[in-house]
């Protein structure tokens, strides 16, 4: 029970006991002294409890109030002093301790809203997972890196997430960090760890892109070698090849040496050879900047497919070709566009030539709005080991490859700014899907969404 209600009980009582004597007196008429001293000590303990009420009882009504302030956490109240020493002073303390208290929780509201911010706006990719591994939270460098909404992702587990990068995030190790191929040519920096709060781990991703350092670094390496290279190799060559069809000549006047000549051509055609060979690797490092213009994109994917009809025939390949209408005009050179172009197709056709003879070979050429090339085949696709190194370079699943069609590809596309990927997605056909981001207008065509046409 209260000390406040056990106040009033007793106050009640005494003022019954002393109304009671009250009224004995005026029926006696003539009563002892003794009652009247009841009489007085009774009137003088109401009056001592008033006091006590006010001293005591008050300022624990106070403090009590200010327990229901530090319950309901309202920092910003204060109490007012009761006018009694020692209450005074515990009302001093915990007014101070209230300032303590709302002045930490701005401080700590300041820092968390100022981390937010930070990580908001942070080029690097954050994602909170929660103890069943299930996202929770995550920046938005993180959302453009998966390349999905939010929606699609809070909630759920990484398996779950449609996205190579989710993927290879799923596969990281706990308390570990790894770089990350994707088969986009985007190279991350993944890191898995967690943090404390209220005595539980909270997993973590970071995400760091590294694909214009890496690119770079690649570069600057493989050019200095091939520069190297070719110009040793040019410079032999040509020594040899000079030598060569000099004694070649010689010996051609003398009887008898039509098979010593063979053999000296054979070995001029081979020097010839190399440094064709070497030469084709120097031309990767000298790709020009691309002059850009205002180009219609389905009129340029239509001129390509149409250039490799004849390949695609030669190998008994369908050829079809899918334009969409409302395709935005894009900024591109096209003379090295057509390049790009025409090395996927080749690889592509590459590609088939290696499925059984029983399967008919198909590649598909499509445009999508607003801006996007998709080219599709039926080959044997692409493992996952193979994804992550499709873009590395001089890296070629191919016998006799050297591996730079695909960086000629990755060169020319990132100079355009494109966004590209090259996958086999689970009904087995491989895309290479290419989306511009400097469209500059559109023209409409309310005729048919698509044409198609088989070449």
């Amino acid at each position: 029970m209260r000390i406040k209600f056990l106040f009033y009980l007793l106050a009640l009582f005494l003022i019954a006991l002393g109304t009671g004597l009250f009224c004995y007196i005026c029926k006696a008429g003539n009563a002892g002294t003794h009652t009247y001293l009841i009489e007085g000590a009774i009137i003088f303990i109401l009056i001592y409890l008033v006091v006590f009420y006010r001293r005591v009882v008050r300022p624990m009504n106070t403090i009590g109030n200010g327990m229901e302030l530090l319950r309901e956490q309202d920092f910003s109240s204060r109490l007012s002093p009761v006018g009694q020493y020692e209450a005074d002073r515990m009302v001093n303390i915990f007014n101070r301790m209230m300032d303590q208290l709302k002045n930490e929780r701005l401080r700590l509201r300041e820092q968390n809203h100022f981390l937010d911010l930070l990580i908001q706006a942070s080029p690097m990719g954050v994602i909170i997972t929660t103890l069943d591994d299930e996202v929770s939270q995550l920046n938005p460098a993180a959302l453009k890196m998966i390349g999905v909404t939010s929606e699609e992702i809070i909630g759920k587990r990484l398996t779950q997430i449609n996205s190579p990068l989710a993927t290879e995030l799923a596969a990281i190790p706990k308390e570990s960090a790894t770089v990350v191929r994707l088969n986009d040519a985007s190279i991350y920096k993944c890191s898995r760890s967690y943090f404390i709060d209220r005595g539980f781990k909270h997993p973590f991703f970071l995400i760091e892109r590294m694909t214009e350092e890496v690119i770079r670094a690649e570069k600057r390496a493989y050019e200095k070698v091939i520069r190297m290279i070719a110009h040793e190799v040019n410079n032999t060559t040509a020594g040899i090849t000079s030598t060569l069809d000099t004694v070649e000549q010689a010996l051609s006047a003398e009887p008898n040496m039509d098979d010593i000549c063979e053999v000296m051509h054979i070995c001029t055609e081979r020097c010839y050879s190399m440094s064709r060979f070497i030469t084709r690797f120097a031309d990767v490092v000298k790709i020009p900047e691309p002059t850009l213009r205002p180009t219609p994109l389905n009129e340029l994917v239509a001129g390509c497919t149409r250039f490799m009809e004849g390949l695609c025939n030669d190998h008994n390949i369908s050829l079809r070709l899918e334009t969409a209408s409302d395709i935005n005009i894009v900024n591109v050179d096209t003379s090295l566009f057509e390049q790009v172009l025409v090395n996927i197709l080749k690889n592509a056709v590459e590609s088939i030539r290696n499925i059984s003879n029983d399967r008919q070979g198909q590649i598909t050429v499509r445009t999508f709005a607003p801006a996007g090339i998709e080219v599709i085949d039926n080959g044997p696709g692409i493992s996952k080991e193979v994804e992550a190194k499709l873009f590395t370079p001089f890296f070629s699943t191919k016998p006799h490859g050297q591996g730079i069609g695909l960086i000629f590809i990755r060169e020319v596309l990132t100079r355009h700014g494109c966004t590209f990927s090259l996958r086999t997605g689970d009904d087995n056909l491989t895309r290479f899907r290419i989306l511009f981001n400097n469209q500059i207008t559109s023209f409409n065509n309310k005729n048919e969404d698509y044409t198609q046409k088989t070449l």
